[in-house]
């Protein structure tokens, strides 16, 4: 027998996401690599994130060496990755445009690689155009600051597509409050606020709990 399926999500009505996507407008474009792998995982945070932002675009994925549509916008965007590689220099809102050179006029376009972290590196490295870009990680007060309960990941505390891109996004347009990082305290779990991104930041706490509810 069929299931029924929520016309807007297309997932089954019991597991609808829709009560946890909240309209938000992102000055900086947001691209998405995602491993194959994670196009049906129920518990991904990609299908939020896409529905949530008013521009993020997924692109689906290995190795992006040749893709004609990931070229056309490294060719026409400032691009900045998201990736913890060797080369990544701490993202801070400095990174926002503030010269005049040509590359500078380009619009930032923040690219995120989602898969688990082995595969990531995977795509990472098969990637040839992704070794001469921008990269960048988080400070380490965001980036050991994930909530992502439903999902075993590689290290505890670790951010999924969904936080990272968010708090990336907050640095870059200058919603979050750099000062404040300093005075963080993991033992006082309070919050980082994020601007325009805590609502989808709040949802996706939200989130975890329904998946946590199939659970019990």
């Amino acid at each position: 027998m069929a299931r029924n399926l929520c016309e807007q999500c297309k997932r089954p009505t019991i597991s609808c996401i829709c009560a946890f996507i909240i309209e938000t407008n992102n000055k900086t474009p947001v691209l998405v690599l995602q491993h194959p792998s994670e196009v049906k995982q129920s518990k991904g945070t990609v299908a939020l994130l896409q529905r949530s932002l008013n521009d993020c675009q997924v692109l689906i994925g290995e190795d992006f060496t040749h893709h004609t549509d990931l070229n056309k916008l490294l060719s026409t965007h400032q691009p900045i990755l998201l990736y913890p590689g060797e080369s990544a220099k701490v993202l801070m809102s400095c990174d926002r445009q503030n010269n005049n050179s040509t590359e500078e006029k380009k619009q930032p376009l923040l690219i995120i690689i989602d898969g688990t972290w082995k595969k990531a590196y995977r795509m990472f490295m098969l990637s040839k155009n992704l070794h001469s870009l921008k990269q960048v990680c988080l400070p380490t007060q965001l980036a050991n600051n994930g909530q992502y309960l439903i999902r075993k990941v590689a290290k505890k505390n670790a951010l999924s597509s969904l936080e990272a891109t968010c708090y990336a996004l907050a640095l870059l347009e200058g919603e979050l409050d750099e000062t404040l990082l300093s005075n963080f305290s993991y033992e006082k779990t309070n919050k980082i606020e994020c601007g325009r991104y805590k609502g989808i930041l709040n949802k996706f706490s939200q989130f975890n709990q329904f998946q946590l509810s199939f659970r019990k």
